[in-house]
């Protein structure tokens, strides 16, 4: 089986057949000229059509949900009880001789202080980022936020288990 590679000349005359074909089609299909001007045969009907009574009732506003909602009680007592679970599986693993793999938590490793601050400041920091998007009008971001959290949380916690 021989492997044809086209050259610059035959891919140029390939595009240049592909443009043609597609300037004929466009200037052959009605479809591409539906936003032309109205045909003389439709102009016998009237221009102006009689008005008609139509009431609207505005929807009522959907009134949004406060941000400490259960829903968000609920993720964000998660969140935390997933970083604490994980403070004290990193702890207990770096006691035992281990290594922190991740190098932002290594530069907080070498107390047990400077973990209880980093886990602290990520589930501070999760929920600043959700109330950031409950403001902007972002709520299902908002509820993802210490979804992901919690995630991350149970995977390093399932993790540092596993490699004890």
């Amino acid at each position: 089986m021989r492997l044809a590679i086209m050259t610059w000349g035959e891919s140029r005359n390939l595009l240049s057949a592909a443009a043609v074909a597609l300037f004929f089609t466009l200037v052959t299909c009605p479809k591409s000229q539906a936003q032309g001007p109205i045909p003389e045969a439709s102009m016998s009907a009237p221009a102006i059509e009689h008005p008609t009574a139509v009431v609207t009732i505005p929807d009522q506003p959907t009134r949004e949900h406060y941000f400490w909602d259960t829903k968000n009680k609920l993720l964000f007592v998660a969140a935390a009880a997933c970083n604490t679970a994980d403070f004290a599986v990193t702890r207990s693993n770096l006691q035992s001789g281990g290594r922190e793999l991740n190098p932002i938590v290594r530069v907080f490793g070498r107390s047990s202080s400077g973990l209880a601050v980093n886990f602290a400041g990520e589930t501070a920091g999760t929920m600043a980022l959700s109330y950031f998007f409950h403001k902007t009008g972002h709520h299902t971001l908002e509820r993802f936020v210490p979804v992901i959290n919690i995630s991350a949380s149970l995977g390093a916690v399932s993790y540092g288990l596993a490699h004890r």
